[in-house]
């Protein structure tokens, strides 16, 4: 089962792919319009059409089918087709079209709802309530293309079928869609597989209305040994749009994190490493945060393996651990939501008694995100890859940038599965971006430069 979001994230990797919508839309015509031909051979079929994609469906099974039987009916006028795929469907009919009227619906055999696609909610508003409430008092058979129109909302279409295309849609069921049947229309498995530019999509974009802070607090504790790990994951983070990031540091390395990063906001901790003594000030201060990113440039010290250990076992806000800190974690099983970013060297310590990504995913009860040529994403139970990146992100920091976008989309409220995988999309391409201009010379720096531009370019 997939959600609206989920269709279009299908799409747009689909798109990426090679496959283009338009394709996809033919396709979807053709298993449409196979359908009519089987159930209705005879009889006027009346396809009524909203100006999206949806509508574009019944355009392209429209072409496909006897003119003289088939009435195309616009709930929008024509100069409203906001798809220019719809468009092109749209120019090509030679049926009878006309503005939808309830007189029409004397005149048809059978109802072709497109008129509304995936993702409605709220209260419909006319001329598609109208349309749904004219259209189930009528007594005609009912289809309906990919869903029914206005399902989740407060009218919905009452189908006799439901044609819907790849997989079933959150919400639909055999009370609200009639027979469902589910129609391949070509999309590849590599759309879901592999992580794309549709998963772009997923990004939170901030509301209109929004005010600091509410797009994401960022909780990092990291550095002791080292300043240039925590320095990169808390500019990487804010890059990927985290609206507020406090990185939690020991006093040692905090002013030199403070003179490269004057945005970032730092809270000193006693001593040159990360201690048990600061563990109950941080859980304390990890409430007012939505995601904690632990373990950059913290180092091993015994006194901050055991931190990390309490600091976890007792954490309730979301979670990315990274670096050091996973050697600290081997064998746990974690109750908040996690995401744990290994190489494969600190992978291989992790997995000593799991046998595989899966298992080990399970086991620990977080979601791994295994770095390597292509990355592995899995929850336990899902599995998806990015190949996004180039040989030249093996220098040092680039896990650090990784695990800061990571972490910012946590924060901004995605999944660990969504936030593991768009996060390794976004830091891979960023590096493709700089190696465009850096070639094999790029450093950390240059990735997380480059991140507001995947954003820009995928998010238009």
């Amino acid at each position: 089962m997939i959600s609206a979001l989920d269709s279009r994230v299908i799409d747009a990797n689909s798109e990426a792919l090679g496959i283009p919508v338009s394709t996809l839309m033919d396709n979807a015509g053709k298993v449409v319009a196979q359908f009519l031909n089987d159930h209705y051979p005879e009889g006027n079929i009346l396809f009524v059409c909203g100006p999206g994609n949806n509508g574009g469906d019944g355009f392209a099974a429209a072409l496909l089918l006897d003119p003289e039987r088939v009435t195309v009916a616009l709930l929008r006028k024509s100069s409203q087709i906001h798809s220019d795929i719809a468009k092109q469907k749209y120019s090509k009919l030679q049926c009878k079209v006309e503005e939808y009227n309830v007189a029409l619906l004397n005149e048809a055999d059978v109802i072709v709802d497109c008129a509304l696609g995936t993702g409605i909610r709220g209260k419909v508003k006319d001329p598609y309530r109208q349309f749904i409430l004219e259209a189930n008092a009528s007594g005609l058979p009912i289809v309906s293309v990919d869903v029914p129109s206005g399902l989740g909302s407060d009218v919905t279409i009452l189908p006799q079928t439901t044609i819907t295309f790849h997989d079933v849609k959150v919400g639909m069921n055999d009370d609200n869609c009639g027979n469902i049947l589910v129609a391949d229309v070509g999309i590849p498995v590599d759309a879901m597989k592999f992580i794309g530019p549709g998963d772009v999509l997923r990004y939170p974009l901030p509301d209109e209305n929004s005010h600091k802070g509410e797009n994401g607090r960022l909780m990092i504790i990291a550095g002791g040994p080292y300043f240039g790990a925590p320095a990169m994951c808390s500019m990487a983070a804010l890059r990927t749009g985290a609206d507020i990031v406090r990185l939690f540091t020991p006093e040692t390395v905090a002013h030199a994190i403070s003179t490269y990063c004057p945005v970032l906001m730092i809270t000193p901790l006693p001593g040159d490493h990360l201690s048990t003594e600061s563990v109950d000030m941080l859980l304390e201060q990890s409430m007012y945060y939505d995601a904690v990113l632990l373990g950059p440039g913290i180092g091993k010290d015994p006194d901050t393996m055991l931190a990390v250990k309490e600091f976890v076992r007792k954490c309730k806000t979301p979670m990315v651990i990274d670096a050091d800190a996973l050697t600290a974690i081997i064998g746990m099983e974690i109750l908040s939501p996690a995401i744990i970013t290994p190489h494969k060297g600190e992978f291989r310590k992790l997995d000593s008694q799991y046998g595989g990504p899966e298992p080990l995913a399970q086991s620990m009860n977080v979601t791994l995100l295994l770095k390597g040529h292509v990355d592995t994403i899995t929850d336990g139970n899902a599995t998806r890859y990015n190949k996004a990146g180039t040989p030249a992100m093996t220098g040092a920091g680039t896990g650090d940038v990784l695990s800061g976008a990571v972490a910012a989309l946590l924060s901004k409220g995605l999944s660990t599965m969504e936030a593991a995988a768009l996060g390794a999309f976004l830091s891979g391409k960023a590096g493709e971006y700089a190696f465009k201009d850096k070639s094999y010379g790029l450093i950390a720096t240059d990735i997380i430069e480059e991140i507001p531009h995947v954003l820009r370019d995928n998010l238009r």
